[in-house]
């Protein structure tokens, strides 16, 4: 190794320990131990998160009656957890019977009652129903819903109760009745318990070398197009996915634009940069998106754009290209079944089928995702820079640029689950996407 590559690595390695010091060490740093976050009771009726149950944002849609004769009843599980009570009024072991994600909730909740009020447990009023004393297409039906109480049936309890279910997991709480808390689950088969924040393996990028490529065919060393802070095009390297499924099936928000007319596909859960309602560029005009200071563009989830919103995309012009405002014409919703992938690029961003989006989903913060993922882009910039390092011979297994590598690994990437996990701890549950939470949590 040449000596401006020790000195680099110096470099590198003492900030690294000096982060440390200032997180471990004494004193109000960064690393101060954090205090657990207050939680606020649900008030009554109230619902999280606040759109309907069967819809997509929450426990998704009904898929059917489960009879005890049916094929799908081996989807339902028994739970024979002794911290939990279960009402059982039939006397059949129905309310026991819940699909696996369902027990996942509700095991994780007991735990939480637990420690809220020592001596008290949780308690199941109604879970699987067999019998249709449920509305029609009631999620009971498919052991994807229970209604719960404290075992001491304190009703002034119920509220902190909701809100604990919600910590712990469910797709859908309701605070429904003065004698229960309601609380739902997505479907283990659902299209939406999987959504996360991808774009569909069709979806095509371009190349510094020329050309496009499907996302999916993407490996390490390849340079893609990007954007800067400032709104400029670039080409950034593309790292790795932050989550990749080769044979996925998922619901896809649909943007289209007229003027220049494109389509992006992408997940509810991913962040698409929209330009301010006050942006005074008219559609042709080129503009300066994710780092103006406000009221500048912003990242919002893909479920949250609305036609006349305005996206921005690449055009030709003046033999180059350039980032345009481009209004959306609409919005609607598609099932695909080519694969779902998350690029993640050094710059953050990245332009997919001409249309600029951020590399993130889950967290409504561009910015603040882009930091988190500061010490992934460190690491990979040092590796680089030990394994291309002149003089080694390429010995120690690095690339040249411009020279792709084998395919990078599926599912979702253990740097993602980390800063999934930490998000869960420091941020409430409505500062998070429902359908990112339920994508980013291991399966």
């Amino acid at each position: 190794m040449r000596p401006p590559a020790r000195r680099l690595l110096l470099a590198l390695v003492s900030a690294l320990l000096l982060c440390s010091g200032l997180a471990c060490g004494p004193g109000r740093g960064f690393g101060k131990r954090r205090h657990p976050k207050k939680l606020t009771p649900l008030a009554y009726k109230q619902f999280i998160p606040n759109v309907a149950e069967k819809t997509l944002g929450a426990s998704g849609r009904y898929e059917g009656k489960i009879t005890r004769n049916s094929e799908r009843f081996k989807e339902l599980t028994p739970n024979y957890n002794p911290d939990i009570i279960f009402k059982d009024e039939e006397n059949t072991g129905a309310d026991r019977l819940m699909t696996q994600r369902c027990k996942d909730k509700l095991n994780a909740l007991a735990i939480s009652v637990m420690n809220q009020w020592p001596g008290v447990k949780l308690r199941v009023t109604e879970g699987w129903d067999e019998d249709g004393h449920h509305s029609e297409e009631s999620l009971h039906y498919e052991g994807r819903a229970v209604d719960i109480t404290t075992s001491d049936r304190d009703r002034g309890k119920y509220g902190m109760l909701a809100r604990l279910a919600v910590e712990a997991g469910f797709d859908w709480v309701y605070y429904e009745s003065k004698a229960h808390i309601h609380c739902s689950v997505k479907a283990e088969n659902s299209v939406a318990a999987k959504s996360g924040g991808c774009f569909p393996g069709s979806a095509t990028v371009h190349l510094e070398q020329g050309g496009t490529k499907p996302v999916r065919d993407l490996r390490p060393g390849d340079r893609v197009l990007a954007a800067d802070d400032r709104g400029r095009l670039l080409y950034s390297d593309f790292l790795a996915f932050l989550d990749r499924d080769d044979r996925a099936k998922k619901v896809f928000y649909v943007i289209e634009t007229r003027e220049p007319r494109e389509r992006l596909l992408l997940t509810p859960a991913h962040l698409l940069f929209v330009a301010p309602h006050n942006d005074s560029a008219a559609a042709g005009d080129a503009v300066a998106p994710p780092g103006r200071s406000a009221p500048g563009p912003r990242a919002l989830f893909a479920s949250r754009v609305r036609p006349g919103q305005r996206v921005y995309v690449a055009a030709e012009r003046g033999g180059a290209l350039t980032l345009l405002p481009a209004a959306v014409h609409s919005v609607t919703l598609r099932e695909e079944a080519a694969g779902a992938y998350a690029p993640l690029t050094a710059q953050g961003t990245i332009l997919v089928d001409r249309v600029l989006t951020s590399c993130y989903a889950v967290l409504e913060e561009h910015r603040w995702a882009h930091w988190a993922f500061a010490p992934f882009r460190l690491a990979h910039a040092l590796r680089g820079a030990l394994t291309l390092a002149p003089g080694d011979g390429g010995g120690g297994g690095g690339r040249a640029p411009g020279v792709a590598g084998p395919p990078a690994a599926g599912g979702v990437h253990w740097y993602a689950q980390l800063l999934y996990h930490i998000g869960t701890w420091l941020l409430d549950s409505e500062a998070l996407h429902p359908l990112g939470l339920a994508a980013a949590a291991p399966s």
